[in-house]
Order: C-alpha cells, then structure tokens, then sequence
C-alpha cells in the first residue's frame, strides 16, 4: 500500500472525517496537524502544504504521489484501491 500523509487542523470537520475514514479502513498514516505548530516549525510546514496545494486549505491528503485537496472519500478510496 502506498505511503500516506495528511496535513490538517486539528479543529477541522474535514480533516476529522478523513483521518476517522482511514482508520475505519485500517490504512496507516502520518497526520501533521499544522495549526498546533509554532514558529519556524509551522511556517516550515506551511510551505511544506503549499508545495502540494498552493491554496493551503486542508485536509492536504497525500496517498503516494497522489494528492487530494478536502474529504473527497471516493477519491481518497479509489486512490487506496479499497
């Protein structure tokens, strides 16, 4: 299975929503949630999302080299194959 990464916030509905789909899936993730950074750290990961979503909104869902902006949980299945 591919590698996933999500970057989120930790007070977003979305963001909640995709991290409980993955877990009901079983499917293993890193999850960043970039609002609860300070500092360099955040400004770091910030760029970091913008690199993928240059709108910087959230969930930033990475599943290998795919990436999907929002809870779109078709897409997010498809890109899991499940």
């Amino acid at each position: 299975m591919a590698p996933v990464k999500i970057y989120t916030l930790s007070t977003c509905g979305h963001c909640k929503s995709t991290k409980r789909l993955l877990q009901e899936c079983n499917v293993p993730y890193d999850s960043i949630d970039v609002d609860l950074l300070q500092g360099e750290e955040r400004a770091r990961m910030i760029e970091e999302v913008k690199k993928y979503n240059p709108n910087c909104s959230f969930p930033t869902i990475l599943i290998g080299d795919k990436i999907i902006v929002g809870h779109k949980e078709k897409e997010i299945r498809e890109a899991l194959g499940i």
